[in-house]
């Protein structure tokens, strides 16, 4: 029988649903203060729903959207974690730094930061085919 939308979830529970392993969702909690499963009488997780969509936010960050660790904690220390959520969820974009950088708090790309980027995969697609080529020899 299946679990209710509203029940809470167990660590292994909560891994098949988001496609990470456990030790993954344990490693989180050390890097994401605003991780913090419900914890029983020998340690045990529970998982509430909303600690699912701050684990799926993550996950998506991660794994999706290419965010590195350091970048999903800048973006939850300045926007919360309804700005991380919207994020991972495709409601607001990544910003663009005065440098041209990409930054993960919010915002468009600016035209010069666009071109540099269009300039950087044209760069990468090269090496990809000189790579491609030193492995048919």
């Amino acid at each position: 029988m299946a679990k209710g939308p509203n029940a809470f979830r167990t660590i292994s529970e909560a891994a098949e649903e988001l496609g990470a392993p456990q030790h993954v969702l344990r490693f989180w909690e050390t890097k994401f203060a605003f991780i913090s499963p419900m914890k029983r009488a020998g340690g045990r997780r529970f998982y509430r729903p909303q600690d699912i969509e701050i684990l799926r936010a993550v996950r998506t960050l991660l794994h999706d959207e290419g965010y590195t660790i350091k970048g999903v904690q800048k973006l939850h220390k300045d926007g919360g974690l309804k700005r991380l959520l919207a994020v991972a969820r495709g409601e607001e974009g990544p910003a663009v730094t005065e440098s041209g950088d990409l930054d993960p708090t919010g915002g468009d790309l600016t035209d010069e930061a666009r071109v540099r980027l269009t300039e950087t995969l044209g760069d990468l697609e090269a090496i990809k085919a000189r790579l491609d080529g030193l492995l048919k020899r």
